[in-house]
This record gives C-alpha cells, structure tokens and sequence, in this order.
C-alpha cells in the first residue's frame, strides 16, 4: 500500500521520503529533507521529483533540542520551493507500532504547524492496527487523532477464490471447485498465506499442466504454505514474547472461538490488571485482536493450532 502511495504521489510529480520508523527516523528525514534543498534551490520551476529514500542515512539519534528547529527550518524552506513549483511532499513512514513516541510528537508537532502554514506536505503511516489506534488515542500526538484510518481487513474468503480461479484459469491450469474453496478457505484471508497458498499450489499444477490437480495433492500443497507461515511468520513472533506473554495465548487454544479476557485471567491466576497488561501486549505484536467486549481473538491464521500443538510436545 505505501508502495501504492509512492506511485501516485510520482504521478504528480511529488517528492517523496520514505522512511522506517526504527530510532532516529525523525533525523533521517530531517537530513533527507536538506538533501532535497540541496537540490532543488537553484532547479528550475518546472522540474519534477521522483523521490528520496532517506532509510539509509546513517543517523540513529533523536533530534537534540537545539537540532529541532533547524530541522522545521530546512523542512518549511523545502516546502516553499516545492510550492513555488506547484508540488509538494509526502512522508511515509513503515512499521510506525515500533516507533518511539518522542520521535513521533516531533514529526506531528512540526507537521502540524507545517499545514497551518498551508504548505504542501502529506504524511502516511503504516503499521499495525491496533498499535495505531493506541498511537492515535496517545495524548503527545493530539493533532494525529485527525488523521484518516484505513483499516486493510482481512480478504473476504469469496473475493479470495474468485481471485484463484481467474488466476489458475488464465493460465490454463485445471482446479476443481472443491479445490479453489479448500485453498481460499485455509488462507483465513490473510495476504501472505494467501500468496504462500497460491504459490504452492502453482508449483503443483507445474508439474502435471496437462492434468487437473487432484484433492490428495492440492491438500499437501496447503499444508506446504501453512508449514512455511509457521516458520516465518508465527515461530518469528512468538520468538520475541516473554513466558507469560505466551502462556497468556496457550490459554486462549481451550476456546474454539473468542476468549473472554476474564476466563484467560482465571486460567492464569493472574489479577485483571496484570492480565490486561498481557493482552495489551500481545495486541501491540499483532497476535490476537478484539472480539467483542471484553473479549480476543488470535489475529494470524494457524496460530491457535501451531500452539496447541506446541502445548502437547
């Protein structure tokens, strides 16, 4: 999606700063944006940006206090030459649920005064949902709380077959109906299972092209991609997680469906409050999401039963 967001900001003819909110993001923009300067000061009018990528500026410090207005100035003297051309920038900024807060009030602050100045800047921010919103809701970035929120859902599982059938049948290998429905079904609607599902299943309908994929071996492809998200995505988040953090999800597989926070509570002999530090957590990583009030959900296909399983070795 910022990819997305790149692209159309090059259609008009925007600069660019893409950036990792990982420490000292904020100074890397800050030097991404005197570069720009640098550039564009004696440019002609008409001359258009295809962007900047500050990732690599080796700056790992927050901005000191003396270093901060410098940083507005370069900033708004960018703005006001890229006005003068009739353009402006935009700033995006990946993974922003790790960004540290100092770092983010800086960047909101400065935008801020940037837009009621009337300059042209925009500022787009990825991450993960409910990380955003705690984000969002904090008291340091007050003027954040007006910003758009897209929420990108999980696929719907329709949407995900018919995405299926075009795609196999457009390259003229045979899935059976029953098949397609298996697939997109096993994908929970997730993006990167239903990638890894579509490509393991491609590799099977490679090996016979002349020849309708079975249900034997289309099975054994999904379990193929559900054994790779394992190992990439569910092994590397747990990974990260304290003890009780993960006692706090083993709890969770004993409900077929949601759990309420109260019954995880009692399961772990834990007082609400520190259980709802727990979940707090856990929603932050990304690895269960609201259910309901009061209740959570595992947020990634495969989760329940990769721990279930683990419980039982």
């Amino acid at each position: 999606m910022l990819g997305e967001v790149h692209q159309r900001a090059r259609d008009e003819g925007w600069a660019i700063i893409s950036e990792t909110a990982t420490r000292g993001f904020v100074a890397r923009i800050g030097a991404a944006m005197g570069r720009l300067c640098d550039d564009l000061g004696d440019g002609p009018p008409s001359r258009r940006i295809t962007g900047v990528a500050a990732a690599g500026f080796s700056i790992t410090t927050q901005l000191p206090p003396e270093s901060q207005v410098d940083w507005r100035t370069t900033a708004e003297t960018l703005l006001r030459i890229l006005d003068s051309h009739q353009t402006g920038l935009v700033i995006t900024v990946d993974e922003i649920h790790a960004a540290d807060r100092d770092e983010i009030a800086q960047l909101a602050a400065n935008t801020q005064h940037f837009t009621q100045e009337g300059l042209p800047i925009g500022l787009v921010f990825a991450g993960l949902p409910a990380a955003v919103s705690d984000l969002l809701n904090a008291g340091v970035v007050t003027f954040l709380r007006r910003a758009d929120k897209i929420d990108l859902h999980a696929a719907a599982i329709r949407d995900v077959e018919n995405s299926y059938s075009r795609t196999f049948a457009a390259a003229g290998f045979a899935l059976g109906p029953d098949v397609i429905r298996d697939a997109a079904e096993s994908t929970g609607g997730y993006p990167f299972l239903i990638q890894l599902v579509g490509y393991f299943l491609w590799r099977e309908c490679e090996r016979t092209p002349n020849a309708q994929l079975g249900t034997a071996r289309a099975q054994e492809a999904i379990a193929a991609a559900h054994r790779r998200n394992a190992r990439t995505v569910i092994e590397a988040a747990l990974s990260t997680l304290s003890h009780k953090d993960r006692d706090y999800l083993i709890a969770m597989t004993l409900d077929n469906q949601a759990s309420a926070s109260g019954d995880i509570a009692r399961r772990l002999n834990l007082k609400p409050n520190a259980a709802a530090n727990y979940r707090n957590r856990l929603l932050t990583a990304g690895l269960i999401e609201p259910a309901g009030y009061g209740r959570v959900a595992y947020a990634l296909p495969g989760l329940r039963e990769h721990l279930a399983k683990a419980s039982l070795e």
